[in-house]
This record gives structure tokens, sequence and C-alpha cells, in this order.
């Protein structure tokens, strides 16, 4: 079939038109292919985020259960002092109803300042600081038994933990038994421990 320059001009116009329907019809195509792949995108962000929800979701939920579980206990600590501020004035209370209930010879004592108490054991107190108060004793005691009467009496009051550092005991006097002076004498330092409360974010105070 040959075809004329009549005919050709009769079919400029549908070609034309075709041709602009195959570009409109690629650049819908391309359009599409690139809204697919952004949708593609925004979904997997979305699972994304879900996964990271999900993960928060779970992780609050085992934080809730360990502090249901270790509340009891930590409320215990508060109470006894070994969490939060210091309580000096029980700690030396008892020295006094010690040495009243047990007849002692007197308990003299100093406290140093509060420092920060690093121990030369491995510790993890996760975000809590331990804190250390040094308190020097000395006494003037019957026979040896007294020192642990003195120690147990302190133990037995439920405070805050302590540790004996060291004792140091020296007869004094004569050297004769008399159960109305003292014949030893004892200077003691112990370290009574707190752990400061952590602050929001992390920090002790």
């Amino acid at each position: 079939m040959k075809f004329d320059a009549r005919d050709w001009q009769r079919l400029q116009f549908p070609c034309l038109m075709l041709g602009l329907v195959i570009i409109i019809v690629s650049m819908l195509i391309w359009f599409t292919g690139k809204q697919q792949l952004l949708a593609e995108a925004a979904l997997q962000k979305q699972n994304a985020e879900l996964g990271q929800a999900r993960s928060r979701y779970q992780a609050s939920g085992a934080e809730k259960e360990a502090i249901i579980k270790h509340l009891p206990g930590y409320q215990k600590l508060i109470e006894r002092g070994f969490v939060g501020e210091e309580r000096r004035i029980e700690w030396i209370d008892a020295l006094r109803n010690i040495n009243q209930q047990y007849k002692l010879f007197g308990i003299n004592y100093t406290i140093d300042t509060q420092e920060t108490y690093k121990p030369a054991f491995r510790l993890d107190s996760g975000k809590f600081e331990l804190q250390r108060s040094v308190m020097k004793i000395d006494a003037g005691l019957l026979h040896e038994g007294d020192l642990f009467t003195i120690l147990d009496a302190l133990a037995a009051q439920n405070f805050a933990p302590f540790m004996v550092r060291e004792c140091e005991v020296t007869r004094v006097g004569s050297g004769i038994k008399n159960k109305f002076l003292p014949n030893l004498n004892a200077k003691c330092e112990i370290d009574w421990l707190t752990a400061s409360e952590p602050l929001a974010g992390g920090k002790a105070k």
C-alpha cells in the first residue's frame, strides 16, 4: 500500500495524538512507580517505628515488673537510712542508749565529713553513689567483751550498714581488775555507708 501526501496529512493528527498519549502514559507510569517507592519507604518507616514502639512497650512492662518486685526491699533500705540522707542523730542516740543500757564507762565519738566511698573491690552501684562517714569511737571497757557488745548492739539497731575499719584495744590502770573502773580502752573507726538517690536524668546527688 502506497501513501501519498494527502494520506500523510490525514495521519498527521492521529500520530501526534498517539505520541502525546504515549508521553502521558510514560509519565503516569513513572509517577506511579515513584509513588510506589515512596509508599514502600513510608511503610518500612512505619514498620520500624512500630517495632520500636513495641520494644519500648515490652521494656516498660519488664521495668514495671522489676519495680514491683524490688520496691518493698527498696523501701526497707530507705526506712533503715541506707538510701537517702544519712541519719547521724540516730547513730549518736544509739551510742548513748547502748552506754546506758549496758552500764558502760562512756562512749566518746567523732564523725568526719561525708565523702564518696570507692571500695577496693568491684561494686556495681548502678545510678546510686555510695557515700561513707567515718565515725571514731573511744570507749572505756571492763573487758574485751564490752567492745563486741557495743558493735553487736549497733548492728541490732538495723540502721544503715557499717563496717569496722580497725580497732585498737589497750590496757589502762594498774592492771588490777576493778568493776568500777575501765580496765581497757578501745579506739575504733567505723565506716557508715549510705547511698544517694539518683536524680532525674540518672545522676546521683
